[in-house]
């Protein structure tokens, strides 16, 4: 069988958003960090931060937003972890990386100072909300 470039850039595309997207929906962090490694061989000459691993971040609607790369810092959030800790502050972008989320969070009510929380494998991650 014999295919046009343009049908196979089709292809390509179809296959990105149809299995590879998907897949980083539902992938565990360790697939997700052993396919970060090999990212461009799978998905071309792409940052896996603002592909993979904002795909698999869009599991967590609140973390994203459709047209930017990596994960939404505007929104005060609050995320419950599988061990039951809950978290609030503000996402990080540039701090998460690898599957793991850091939220800037103030230290203390009222106090105004702000440190950044213990990385989160986002396996560990069950909900987040916008708060």
């Amino acid at each position: 069988m014999q295919f046009t470039f343009a049908e196979l850039v089709v292809s390509r595309q179809q296959w990105l958003q149809e299995v590879l997207k998907p897949w980083c929906l539902a992938a565990p962090w360790k697939e997700l960090f052993q396919a970060e490694q090999d990212w461009t061989n799978l998905a071309g000459q792409v940052d896996p931060q603002g592909t993979l691993w904002a795909w698999a971040w869009s599991r967590f609607p609140a973390l994203v937003c459709e047209g930017l790369a990596g994960i939404e810092e505007t929104h005060f959030i609050r995320v419950t972890t599988r061990d039951g800790q809950v978290l609030t502050g503000y996402p990080d972008n540039r701090e998460s990386r690898h599957g793991k989320l850091r939220l800037l969070c103030e230290t203390s009510p009222g106090s105004g100072q702000h440190e950044l929380s213990e990385a989160i494998s986002i396996d560990d991650v069950v909900a987040v909300d916008r708060l």
